[in-house]
């Protein structure tokens, strides 16, 4: 049994976490009470794998939907690791406001780009005239607009799990264009 450090593309309640989780789990005890570091970015976590700060790495690398992620790709090529094995997610997106705020009230919509990709059509039918911008990650988005950190009339989109922890509401369920919206993440460790 080896007590791992696990490094993820996200913050807490992001897919990588999902991923990361699922990955502890499959290994069937050999990383029992593995610690899940919240790195945001793909480059930061295969920065920190090559650094030897953390012993798995997990990033989000392709969407059957959104197709290549272009950030993952980048750090791949900027950093040296070995591929331990590819878990899929589901991915499936919220839009997320603070409690209280009502469908008329939004005046933008953030995410990371990956999930504005896997929503194109939703929010190309349903906020048209509504901007959207990118953002460093999906769950770091619902932590900063509950932190007060993003205006009040914005909407994000991320996790169930996201909007739970930070105590947000669901304006819409399952958004995702694709309803198997599978994410593959790759969890790699140091050469």
């Amino acid at each position: 049994m080896t007590i791992a450090k696990i490094g993820v593309m996200g913050a807490r309640g992001s897919f990588s976490e999902q991923a990361g989780k699922t990955f502890v789990a499959q290994e069937n005890g050999k990383y029992k009470d593995a610690e899940i570091s919240y790195l945001l970015s793909a480059d930061t976590v295969l920065a920190s794998l090559e650094r030897g700060e953390i012993d798995i790495g997990v990033v989000a690398f392709e969407n059957l939907n959104g197709g290549f992620v272009i950030e993952t790709l980048d750090a791949l090529c900027a950093y040296s690791s070995r591929r331990v094995a590819i878990v899929e997610v589901n991915v499936h997106h919220q839009l997320l406001v603070k409690p209280g705020v009502e469908r008329r009230n939004v005046k933008r919509i953030v995410s990371h780009p990956q999930a504005l990709i896997q929503c194109r059509q939703y929010l190309k039918r349903k906020w048209p005239d509504v901007p959207q911008d990118e953002y460093v990650d999906t769950a770091q988005a619902a932590a900063d607009l509950a932190e007060g950190n993003l205006d009040d009339s914005t909407a994000v989109i991320a996790s169930l799990a996201a909007g739970n922890i930070h105590c947000l509401s669901i304006l819409d369920r399952d958004i995702e264009d694709l309803k198997f919206n599978v994410t593959n993440f790759l969890v790699a460790e140091r050469r």
